[in-house]
């Protein structure tokens, strides 16, 4: 029997052991789903940028290096060379990527209509130039932009020239003809993203707006341009990224010319690498200067689009 005064007093339950070997157990299961691609990704991404950054405080070739500190980063600033190729990759940047953009949205638009006939078609010539091999459409830019290339005939034929236009040879028109073919190839591309989301917005807001009275031009840019923003966002970054790394398309079709009038950082750390004698020490300090730019671009991106986490 009970006393009152231990009635009275509330019941202590036993602490519940830590369930220790349950909860190592369960980990240890969960890690050796991921251990193996852990492993991979560091082997493959993250140790070769470790040893480029190391590397790049280093000079030579093959197992011939030395150390020698800050050299290489002071070297950039001196180097007329890779000033020219940051000149004209910045160019590219700031003329193709906005077109290249601006062009993407414009056919996601106009092909997400569903009124629009032979609507399947269009968006599949339109994506079409991303699978295509770019060494491959990079020869036939080359051919086609040749002083008597297709387009120039056709220029001709049409009297809107009087006389070819060197399309390769001219320092102006080369950097033209490169844009011209890095739009082509990844409009479509970018395209598909914007198509993507604009088939997940509630076709009810944009009923709602025109009920409103609201113009297409107001419900593009209250509507479409907003609720895309995010995806605007991640597009900007990769074609920022794929801009700043571009190498296939002036490699095959000017090959950096004339002269250097249209090399880009990629190319020029191809040419330190391979072409030139090899300097891999200097060929990974221009390479972070890539891995700089991207950073700094990708920023100004973030504060534009007024993202708070940047």
């Amino acid at each position: 029997m009970l006393t009152a005064k231990q009635e009275n007093q509330p019941t202590q339950l036993k602490p519940k052991r830590p369930l220790t070997r349950l909860r190592i157990k369960k980990s240890m299961i969960g890690w050796s789903f991921i251990i193996l691609s852990v492993f991979m990704i560091g082997l493959f991404y993250f140790y070769p940028m470790l040893r480029a950054f190391i590397l790049s405080f280093q000079s030579g070739s093959g197992n011939n290096l030395e150390f020698i500190g800050f050299a290489n980063y002071t070297r950039l600033f001196s180097d007329p060379v890779f000033i020219t190729a940051v000149q004209n990759t910045v160019l590219y940047f700031l003329i193709q990527v906005p077109v290249m953009l601006i062009l993407a949205l414009f056919f996601s638009v106009l092909l997400n209509d569903r009124t629009l006939k032979g609507r399947g078609f269009f968006r599949i010539a339109i994506f079409l130039p991303c699978v295509t091999s770019l060494v491959a459409y990079s020869v036939v830019f080359k051919y086609m932009f040749g002083a008597d290339g297709f387009i120039n005939v056709m220029l001709l034929n049409f009297s809107l020239i009087s006389e070819p236009i060197q399309w390769l040879t001219n320092s102006f028109w080369a950097k033209v003809t490169i844009i011209i073919a890095i739009t082509w190839r990844w409009t479509g591309y970018n395209m598909i993203f914007y198509l993507s989301a604009l088939q997940n917005i509630d076709p009810a807001i944009y009923e709602a707006a025109r009920i409103d009275g609201a113009s297409s031009f107001t419900q593009f840019f209250r509507i479409t341009v907003p609720m895309l923003k995010p995806i605007i966002l991640f597009t900007s970054i990769m074609s920022t990224i794929g801009t700043l790394q571009l190498f296939d398309e002036v490699m095959n079709i000017t090959g950096g010319g004339p002269g250097n009038a249209t090399i880009t950082i990629s190319q020029y750390i191809y040419n330190i690498s391979f072409k030139y004698t090899p300097d891999f020490g200097y060929a990974a300090t221009v390479s972070y200067a890539i891995v700089v730019m991207v950073v700094f671009f990708s920023i100004i991106q973030f504060k534009v689009a007024g993202d708070k986490n940047a």
